[in-house]
């Protein structure tokens, strides 16, 4: 459930619809928000859209920033089962960390929409909203950063005087911006920039060139 606090972002009417018209209002939702932005889209043309009426949309969610962050929670519940995808135990950090790269390219790639919701929640104007989400994926990720990283470092498998709260900053800052140059079309004019059309486009290229560097970095 979309919730923090004890807020849930649905009524219990939207739980008890059928499994396939609560599939496609969150199809249309997502659709829309992601294309839109949440201050331009229309609650009334997800409603047409969704083939429901406006009361019964109002009816499952009380406005149109409740059905936004239960979009916005879908997808970090997405982002959540492809973080247990990473096996931080298995392998060494760099094959870790490899693994991470490859798990963030795939999940933008299949998840686009909820990226393009991501950049649009990471916005200042729309900071209250984002305060009202659950942390919990955000909070795993440093914590499985700080502790592979401190695991690494006891092993010897990077220096000994790495700044581990540094380096994960580092590697969070890193994800965000790799899944963001996959997703958007602002970021991926970007990196064109600085790797080229070829560049930009081969992503085995695009992690063995961020491998090296974390490597030479860390090791």
């Amino acid at each position: 459930m979309g919730k923090k606090g004890g807020t849930v972002f649905y009524k219990n009417t939207f739980e008890k619809i059928p499994p396939e018209k609560k599939d496609k209002v969150f199809t249309v939702a997502i659709a829309e928000f992601a294309a839109m932005g949440y201050n331009a889209t229309n609650i009334n043309v997800i409603a047409q859209k969704a083939d429901i009426s406006i009361g019964s949309l109002y009816s499952y969610f009380s406005s149109k920033e409740d059905l936004f962050l239960a979009v916005a929670e879908k997808g970090h519940e997405l982002l959540g089962k492809a973080l247990a995808e990473l096996h931080p135990e298995e392998g060494t950090v760099f094959e870790v960390i490899e693994r991470l790269l490859h798990i963030t390219v795939n999940y933008a790639e299949q998840h686009t929409d909820f990226c393009h919701i991501y950049i649009d929640l990471s916005t200042e104007i729309l900071s209250g909203l984002s305060e009202r989400l659950s942390d919990s994926v955000e909070t795993n990720y440093a914590n499985v950063y700080k502790e592979l990283l401190t695991r690494a470092k006891e092993k010897g498998e990077v220096r000994a005087d790495l700044d581990v709260p540094m380096a994960a900053f580092f590697l969070d800052n890193l994800v965000v911006m790799l899944q963001l140059s996959v997703a958007s079309s602002y970021y991926r004019s970007r990196i064109k920039l600085y790797l080229g059309e070829d560049g930009a486009q081969d992503r085995e290229q695009l992690i063995a060139g961020l491998m090296k560097l974390i490597k030479n970095s860390f090791s």
